[in-house]
């Protein structure tokens, strides 16, 4: 029996594993010491937890264990990736790289950043979502500071080439940032193979808790400087002031951990889920597929529904969780800044849904949302 709502909106967030919870709770009630406590045992007991989860995620991403800063997830260390870069290298050169198709965290930021006088080159994206490496490289300048460019898309899950960006980035002396947080946990990421200087991730996108996500800052070949952007008790190397959250570090370390081991045959799981659901939908020729085929999460079908979508969509709401696009843009009216760089036009964006499936998600529930999406869209194609 299908248990509903069905949850289909995993790059918005997960659900804690169950293991990552038992972890987490002494940390609440029992070993509740501040890990800033020098003084006592629990102090030291709390230290000791964040020691651990730091190797935990180190060992994740093949980084050293102190190269890993705690943050409260992705944006803060988007935050503290662009603007500390920019201000520590500012009177060396103040242009930035991007691309059209980076989380609002990144576009957000390096708007902030114009604003304190940066120049700021925007890259277009192909139609199939990913960039092209050869105008990336023509975009360095001699002022080039900072390339930003993300490992998988959280709408489409396009995986761009990071290898060779980091090689591109290396052979003219600029650094390398990669928001990896919707790449974490779904493929293997090699912060060393890739040439990535600085690094975000969340916990809660590969089922740790909200609120716990980390900055790996590279410390050697080049050894990466940046201007903290919170002062205090000058936590975290001084880059990151604040008494450290221990349980969701802890339950980061274990998310980690679990995703180390298990990724492999997790996602060939959810793979083999998401192609059922994506061939059955797009065979019926009522949709097609935005972004790259091939080069992309397992995890994720970004389809375009012509008219019915948005209708499709909001009859959906009602018993699956889906979405149209990022959830942290999801209260704006306006349609997929994502899809409009690949190409679509505002209606086509308007009218796509995004289904991210999730480790516990079964074939039960593709057959539920399957005869959802058919029936709804009969219902919608009656209407026109």
């Amino acid at each position: 029996m299908v248990r509903t709502p069905v949850y289909m909106d995993y790059h918005s967030t997960t659900p804690c594993d169950p293991r990552v919870v038992d972890a987490m709770l002494p940390f609440f009630s029992h070993h509740y010491g501040n890990a800033s406590s020098k003084g006592h045992f629990f102090g030291w007991q709390a230290a000791e937890a964040v020691r651990i989860a730091r190797e935990e995620v180190a060992a994740l991403i093949h980084s050293e264990p102190g190269e890993i800063v705690f943050t409260s997830g992705a944006t803060e260390s988007i935050n503290l990736s662009l603007k500390g870069i920019y201000e520590m290298f500012s009177s060396r050169g103040k242009h930035l790289i991007t691309v059209a198709t980076e989380h609002r965290a990144v576009l957000d930021t390096v708007a902030h950043l114009e604003k304190m006088g940066a120049e700021v080159s925007i890259l277009p994206v192909k139609s199939d979502g990913l960039i092209d490496t050869a105008e990336l490289e023509s975009a360095i300048r001699p002022d080039t500071q900072l390339i930003s460019v993300m490992y998988a898309n959280n709408e489409t899950g396009v995986i761009q080439p990071v290898g060779e960006i980091g090689r591109i980035a290396k052979d003219h002396g600029v650094l390398f940032f990669c928001d990896a947080t919707q790449a974490l946990g779904k493929v293997p990421v090699d912060v060393m193979e890739d040439g990535i200087d600085l690094m975000a991730g969340s916990a809660h996108k590969f089922y740790g808790p909200k609120g716990a996500g980390f900055l790996y800052v590279r410390r050697k070949n080049p050894r990466v400087r940046l201007i903290a952007q919170q002062d205090g008790g000058g936590q975290e190397k001084e880059l990151r002031s604040g008494t450290l959250n221990v349980p969701g570090i802890v339950g980061l370390g274990r998310a980690a951990a679990l995703a180390g081991t298990e990724m492999m045959k997790t996602m060939e799981k959810i793979r083999a889920l998401r192609d059922r659901l994506e061939t059955a939908i797009l065979d019926s020729g009522e949709a097609r597929l935005n972004g790259h085929a091939d080069l992309r999460l397992p995890t994720v079908s970004n389809l375009s529904f012509g008219s019915a979508g948005r209708g499709l969509l909001e009859k959906l709401q009602k018993d699956v969780a889906v979405s149209s696009g990022s959830a942290c843009n999801s209260a704006s009216l306006e349609p997929s800044h994502v899809l409009r760089a690949m190409g679509l036009g505002d209606d086509q964006a308007y009218h796509s849904i995004r289904f991210s499936l999730g480790k516990f998600n079964t074939e039960d529930d593709i057959d539920f949302v399957l005869e959802r999406v058919k029936e709804n869209l009969r219902s919608e194609n009656l209407k026109t």
